[in-house]
Order: C-alpha cells, then structure tokens, then sequence
C-alpha cells in the first residue's frame, strides 16, 4: 500500500456524500457534530422500571464510570425477586452445582474467589440458557478448625477446654457459629454467587447429621467400616488422629544420623551401620533391612542384629525390594510403629509393630530410662549416649521432608492408635468403572490418571477425630463391659438404647463412643445430604439428583471428590455428578504460592474495592483448567480498564439513541433481530460486518460455555468487543450518527450498535453480572433482568464476504492512520492521500465507494481527497518505504 505525503495546502470536499463516505478515514471523533434531528436531551437518571422502584441502578448517561459500590443493592435486587431459585418455566433439565463448603472458620480468600466465580459463571449461563439453575451453597462445621478457634477464644479469658464438660464446650462453640459463622457467607456473597440461599445448609445441621448416621450404619452394616489399631497421622498438640490432607509438608534443615548395629554372635567388627532422621525411634525397631541385591551385606542376612542401648535386644536382618541402596549405607531400620513406609513392610512380612511414643509426643515406658522424655529431647540424649558407647559413626547435615499439623503447626507423629476405618477398596472399584464407563467425565482428562492411581492404591480410610465438636460417631458401649469389641451400632441413641435393653436387659446402661468423625465424612455426602437423602421421597432429591458438575480446586481431588464418587455410587446407585471440573491454584505474578510469611497475599475484599467486583472475576475466568493462575495487579488493572470500556461504550449508546419516550422509535430500534439472510444483505458493510461478527461469536462462545472453556469465552468476548465493536463499529457508525441526513441509515446505525452491544451484555454477563446488568436495565423497555434473559440464539445467518472485504477497509485505513503518525499530523487536521492497494482492496473500494476508472488509477467522484492507485498482481510487492512510480511526486510506498 503506498501512502502519499500530507499535503501543506488541505482540500475541501463540498460533497456531502464523500464527507459521509471519508469521515471513517480521514476526520477525528474531534470533528464529530450531532445531526440536526437528533433530540437534544438533558442528561438523566434513567433506570428499568422495575428497579427504579428499589433506586438500584444508575444510568451510564450520568456516571463518568462504573460505581462498584452499587454491587451490594444489584446484588439484594436479584436476590429479592427470586433470581436464584431454579425455575421450571422455560423447561429443560435441571443444571444442577453443590458448591464446595467452605469452612465456617474461614475468611475469604483467593481460592474462595476462585471457586465462587467458575460456579457462578457455569450457573450464569445455564440459567439463560433455560434450565432450572440449582447452585446449592453451604459451609462445612470443620472440625479441628473450629475447635481451636473456640480453645483459643476461651484461652483468652483464662479457661481451657478440659476445664469444661463437652456439653458447655460444645454450647460454646455453637454460639461462636451463631455470631460468627455468617462471614464466609457474607463475602461470598460479595462475589455475586447466585446461589439458592433458601436453600443454605451447613454440615451439622440436623438433616445433614441423619445423613451421616444413616451412612455409618449402612456401611457397618456391610462390614465396610471396623474399629482397630492401626498407624495414622497423630497430632500431639490437638491430642487427634488428622487426615492426610491436615498434613503440610516443609523442607528444613536436619540431620542424618549413622548408628552401628552389632550383628549377633560376630567379632566387634560385625556390624552394619545404618542411617536415619529419627534415632528416638530405635526402641520401636523390629527388623534391619537390606536390599537382596546388595552384595556388601548379602552374608548378614537371615541373621541378627542388636539393637543399640536397648540391653541386647535381638532383630532379624532381612531382605527386601523396597529398600533404597544408594541410600545414606543402603541399610534400613523398621520401625513399624512410627514411620507409614516401615509399617506397610511390617504388614507385608508379618513383623511384629511396637509403639514408643505417648499420644503427648513423649516417649514411653518401651524407651527405658528415656521415658516421659519429650521426642525431640530425647534424640540429643540419645545421640550424645551414642556417641559415649562408640556406636555412633557420624551426624552429617541433612534437608529434611517434616509432615507438620496445617492447624497447629507441631510435627506430625505416625503413631498406632485405636480408631475407625472404612475399608476403601470395594468403594473405590466401583469409583474407577464411572470414568472408565464415560459415566463421569473429569476435567482437564490428564487428570483421570491421578484419579485412578489413587484409587487403584487406595488404603483404608481413618474416619474417627479425637475432638468434641463434630459428628459424634454412631456408637454406643454398655457401662462395666470391659469388653468394646461388643459394642452397638444405631442411627439415633433410642435406637441404640432400645437394641441394649433387647440384648442385655431393661437395667443396662450405654455411653456412646467420645470420637467424632473426620469432617471428610460428612462432606462425602454433600450432593446427596444437602438434597434430603436418605428421605428419597424429597422433591429436591427427586428433582436435583444426580448433580450437573462439581467444581473445586485440584488439590482436593482425593480427599473430597474421590471420595463423593465412591458414597453417592455407594448410597444412591449412580454417580453424584456427571462432570469434575478442577481448578488451578491462585499464586503471585511471579508464580509463588501466597503465604503470609512471604507478605504476597492477594486480599480479595481488598481486591474488589480498589479494581471491582467484575474486574476480579474476569481475570480469575481467564485461567485454563487444571492450571495454577498468576494473578498480578497489572491483570487487574487491564480489566478494570475493560470493565470501563464497556461502561463507555454504554454511554455513548445511550447519548445517541432516541429519548426513552419515543415509543415508535424505540420499537423500530427493539424490532430488527438481524436474524435472517435478508436482514443482513439489506445492511451496510460495516454494520454487515459487525453482525456477522457477533453472529460468529454467539457460537464460538456457547461452544466454550458447553466445554467449560471458560478463558476461551472471555477472551473471544474481549476481543471481539474491544477489537470490533469499539475500536470499529462505533467509530464507523459516528459517521451516520453524526453526519447524515439520512434516517434511514442514522436508525440504522442506532439498531446495529444496540442489537450488538446487548448481545455482548449477555454473553459477558455470567463473567461481569454487575456493570452487564446495570447497563442492561439502562436500557428503556426491558421487561425482565439481563441474568434471566434467555441466551442468544445460536447459527444465526452470517455474511462471510462482509468479514473479508472490510478486513481490507481496516487495512486502507491502518495504512492511512500509520501515515499520519509518521508524519506527526494532528488529530483534527484532513489531509490528501494517494493510495496503492492490491485488487482485494479495489475490490472494496469499488464495491463501497462511488469512483470512476481513468487509465491504472482510480478516483473518487470527488477527486483531490483520495486517490487510489492500482498495484498489479505481477509487480512485486514493496518491502520497505519507497517512491512508487505509479503514485505522483511525493508519495510513498508501505507493505
């Protein structure tokens, strides 16, 4: 394209059709004057008139930009006209989300922020789409958490726990969840969930408490779930067995000790040196082990060894695969009782398992004179005996893995105790044919093999906590029995009491078991509970079972949705949710995970303040699934620009848009659907383009929304809007809105840009509910709010040509903008150009514009304002700046 230098003298066009036909190319919105028909209207408060009766919405017309604290009215307008309970009007099958709990404990947080804008954005668009839209929220009772909140609170005023019967503690905690539950709610709220409130349930509600009843009584019914001693994860501090996923684990510097072990019966020189972390634990060693290919200690093996100041005590010297060679001396000790890999070779082998440890992190009477010595106390001792009897080798420094409480903070303690499983292998198989029968779709798919390694390995799950606030465990004893294996299982404690005077006599007494359950019990019936089972005769539990999807992070795969696959397959028959879909974590700009030690949390209350509800969730909806997210200010600040790029495409809407009161204007302008083949070949090719545009996009987009491809959606929704429509359509149109006679076209233009921009508004509207609706209800004649407008329609007509042939307008255009950039020439100021553009140009040109052909050049009617010059289809294409001799003195030449 060859561009030709501005010109010192300007030349005016007395044409009005060309000042019509140039203004896109030449002159500045600066330049811009309203039509003599147009209204001229004092700028108002304008509002729907359902919401004007609230005062919730503000006009475009009047605020320069969008008022984030009008988020919380639009949100109780919704809320108040019954938007976010499922309705069965418009038919379709139920969309149906269990929201994750969050903790009743918790305060908002960027993974909280993550969750609540997928789900709202799925519910969003499948509420418009016409299904009955059942998002259920809820918080979980958390155990543990709960409890050391309240331990601490009442810490506070001097009095501790065990200072209480369970009875007052527990009246405690259930006052602090009265008074302080309601916050996590509040601020998911802020986010805009449109969940079903009416429908709130936490998890020790007394629905939700008969579920899990009903669930431990069913399973023990089977024999799934016993009671035995077994190794779990032991918290010293909170006196509790803690579930895999209370457990953090942190690289910190340590040591590697080496110990001799004496081989039995040999010279002083027999004797094999191992290496551990944990030297306290060598009065828990039941064997020492080798690898059977390990030729250095093939001649010990089968023999025995001495324990170190244990006064003799003997140990097999075994063989076995698991044992790493290159590690430390490439001998191990067994330590059943206190380490998770040891325990499953002394399962496997048959040894016996020996527990030298308090439930207070002290060692115990099987330590000898270390005794009530604290384990980490007793280690130096014990080190420093070892060094006295010469059977230490050497402590070299050494990056330990330590497994420390998530709640407390104290190391974790493998330790043997007395609790309740749930035998996981029957439940999990069934689990594993649901996504290999396409019954259950997990998504992204990479996921799936996770999903089945873990199941496939799946061990038995520990489901009793030590605390006192909780699901108190089904369970009841008869007072003066030693015996508990003989115990009684019932879903309430008359039934259990009843089944004791059946059993042992009117005169019995029972006391039920003190433990309550994991708090991952009850979450693993959530879909089901939360509906009304095990009562299947409930309308919700009929109408909303099975769920659509279940939406949560990627780190809780196993612990929670694994685990809701296997009960709702176990307890209903089929699977709880046809779909999984897992989310990224939410970590800095430079890709750390948030932590408060590292000072770079991201508050997303804080967050909403400064950048807008919308702007928050559009740029957590731009992740993939799957993956972590970076989330930056400068992310933030992006959309909040876009957020009020859309405010201001609004308002130049509203300002060049019939009065409210012209009622045939406004019904000309609501009329034209642009839904047939004939609509649009009647169009213009701007407003032809941009329709088609949008056209193409209403599909490319719902497709997305299908898939769950939600940064796809928004970001197809970005740049078409920001890219087309403002940046194009709006300034194309300014030439009829501004400079035309013509009504015809000037209504035109009127009906395109408010067909386009409301079609936007929806499909941004599950991404941005609040400037979308806003904007939405600024609009006069709106019936219905935007979040329950029905969805626009898909394969609507589409003008293909249109999209080529203005594609070669924009570059006639960029090619001129880039000209006056270069040469500096002010906004306001219409300049000559010569123009040499390829036949697919021309053919625009000579489409759109009136022109005439003289030899290889053509001409607008009114010749001097732009001149078109042919470039033949053989002549090389120019690569840089140059004088073209096709184009007169003085012009220029540009790829």
């Amino acid at each position: 394209m060859a561009l030709a230098r501005p010109s010192s003298a300007l030349l005016s066009c007395s044409s009005s059709a060309c000042l019509r036909r140039l203004n896109p190319l030449l002159l500045s919105a600066a330049a811009c004057r309203r039509p003599a028909w147009a209204p001229r209207r004092v700028a108002r408060r304008f509002s729907a008139a359902i919401a004007s009766e609230t005062d919730v919405f503000n006009s475009p017309e009047v605020a320069k930009s969008f008022d984030f604290t009008n988020e919380e009215k639009i949100y109780k307008w919704w809320e108040s006209q019954g938007f976010f309970k499922p309705n069965f009007d418009r038919g379709g099958d139920p969309f149906v989300i269990p929201m994750p709990p969050p903790n009743v404990t918790g305060s908002l947080h960027m993974g909280h922020a993550m969750f609540v804008t997928l789900e709202d954005i799925m519910v969003r668009y499948f509420r418009m789409k016409g299904r009955p839209a059942l998002w259920i929220p809820g918080t979980d009772h958390a155990g543990i958490a709960t409890q050391l909140v309240v331990e601490k609170m009442l810490a506070a005023e001097g009095v501790k726990r065990t200072d209480m019967t369970r009875e007052e503690f527990t009246k405690k905690v259930w006052e602090w969840k009265e008074k302080y539950g309601g916050t996590i709610t509040n601020q998911i709220k802020r986010l805009g969930a449109s969940c079903d409130w009416s429908r709130e349930r936490f998890t020790l509600d007394e629905q939700l408490s008969r579920a899990v009843a009903e669930a431990f009584v069913r399973l023990h019914d089977k024999g799934l779930i016993y009671q035995g001693s077994y190794l779990v994860n032991w918290s010293p501090n909170l006196q509790t067995a803690v579930s895999d996923l209370e457990v953090e684990y942190s690289e910190e510097p340590g040591n590697l000790y080496f110990i001799k072990y004496r081989v039995a019966g040999g010279t002083r020189d027999d004797f094999m040196t191992i290496a551990t972390t944990r030297p306290e634990t060598i009065f828990g060693d039941v064997a020492i082990a080798v690898n059977p290919e390990d030729k250095r200690y093939a001649q010990y093996v089968g023999k025995l060894a001495i324990v170190p100041l244990t006064c003799g005590r003997h140990v097999p010297i075994i063989a076995d695969r698991y044992v790493d060679p290159e590690f430390g001396t490439g001998v191990l000790k067994i330590s059943p009782g206190h380490d998770h890999n040891d325990y499953h070779i002394a399962r496997k082998l048959g040894l016996p398992i020996l527990n030298v440890m308090n439930k207070d992190g002290t060692l115990n009477d099987v330590a000898g004179i270390y005794s009530g010595m604290d384990r980490f106390e007793a280690r130096e001792k014990l080190w420093s005996d070892l060094v006295e009897t010469n059977l230490a080798v050497k402590k070299e420094p050494y990056t330990l893995r330590v497994p420390r409480s998530q709640r407390g903070g104290e190391v974790i303690e493998p330790l043997i105790s007395k609790q309740w499983f749930v035998t996981m292998e029957p439940l999990a198989e069934k689990a594993l044919h649901a996504v290999e029968k396409g019954q259950l779709t997990i998504l992204p798919e990479r996921f799936e093999k996770i999903y089945n390694h873990w199941l496939t390995n799946i061990k038995d799950w520990c489901i009793s906590r030590q605390l006192w606030w909780g699901h108190r465990i089904p369970v009841w004893y008869i007072v003066g029995k030693k015996c508990e294996e003989d115990y009684i299982v019932a879903r309430t404690e008359e039934e259990a009491i009843a089944e004791a005077h059946e059993k042992y006599g009117k005169s019995v007494e029972i006391y039920q078991d003190p433990d309550v359950l994991d708090t991952w019990f009850s979450s693993a019936l959530w879909p089901f509970s939360t509906l009304g089972w095990p009562d299947l005769s409930k309308e919700d539990y009929k109408h909303f079972y099975p769920s659509t999807v279940l939406e949560t992070g990627h780190d809780i795969l196993f612990f929670w949705v694994a685990r809701m696959v296997m009960m709702g397959i176990e307890f209903t028959g089929s699977v709880p949710f046809s779909y999984v879909y897992l989310h990224g974590l939410i970590r800095d700009a430079e890709g750390r995970k948030m932590s408060k030690t590292l000072g770079n949390v991201i508050d997303p209350l804080d967050t909403i303040k400064e950048y807008g509800t919308d702007a928050l969730r559009f740029t957590l909806s731009l992740g993939t699934a799957g993956q972590d997210l970076n989330l930056s200010t400068e992310r933030l600040t992006s959309n909040k620009a876009f957020t009020n790029k859309l405010w201001n495409a609004g308002k130049f809407l509203l300002q060049n848009l019939p009065d409210k009161n012209d009622v045939s204007a406004w019904d000309v302008l609501l009329s034209n659907k642009f839904d047939s083949e004939a609509s649009l070949q009647k169009l213009p090719l701007p407003e032809c383009w941009v329709v088609t545009g949008l056209h193409e996009l209403i599909d490319k987009v719902s497709r997305s929304y299908d898939k769950f491809f939600f940064g796809d959606a928004a970001r197809e929704i970005y740049d078409y809007f920001w890219g087309d429509f403002a940046d194009w359509y709006i300034e194309a149109s300014k030439t009829r809105l501004y400079h035309s006679s013509d009504k015809i076209a000037a209504a035109t233009a009127q009906s395109v840009l408010v067909y386009v921009f409301e079609n936007i508004l929806k499909l941004l509207h599950p991404f941005m509910p609040f400037v979308t609706e806003e904007l939405w209800q600024a609009f006069p004649y709106r019936k219905q709010a935007l979040m329950v407008t029905p969805w626009p329609t898909t394969d609507l007509p589409k003008d293909l040509r249109s999209i080529k042939r203005f594609q070669n307008l924009q570059s006639l255009i960029r090619g001129i903008r880039n000209v006056r950039a270069e040469y500096s020439v002010e906004p306001a100021k219409r300049i000559s150009a010569s123009v040499v553009a390829t036949a697919d140009v021309l053919e625009y040109v000579s489409v759109s514009v009136q022109i005439h052909f003289v030899s290889d050049t053509f001409f607008l009617e009114c010749a001097g304002e732009l001149r078109i010059l042919y470039k033949r289809e053989e002549e090389k294409p120019y690569k840089r700046w140059h004088l073209a001799e096709q184009v007169p003195q003085g012009s220029y030449t540009q790829p």
